[in-house]
């Protein structure tokens, strides 16, 4: 039987360098601080409310003053989303 012939690789050749790309980074030194504020100042908003039976801090709001320190903590988290 003959003998079947011998394929000659290619020498191998590494793939070309990739080229490294600038990532630009911006500044975010205030989300963090924006982000504790709002999640206090909406944690401070329920207490307040609840401590004083609803007189404090808009009495004219009634019930709804949970919705607003909610609404504060959710801020807090949409501003999370920022945070690298």
């Amino acid at each position: 039987m003959p003998k079947s012939r011998i394929r000659k690789k290619a020498d191998f050749t590494p793939p070309p360098a990739k080229q490294t790309t600038n990532i630009k980074l911006t500044n975010r030194s205030w989300v963090a601080p924006v982000m504790l504020a709002l999640f206090l100042i909406g944690l401070a908003w329920i207490v307040v409310f609840y401590v004083t039976d609803g007189d404090l801090p808009i009495k004219s709001l009634g019930n709804w003053n949970i919705v607003v320190g909610f609404g504060f903590i959710a801020g807090g988290f949409g501003v999370s989303t920022q945070w690298k």
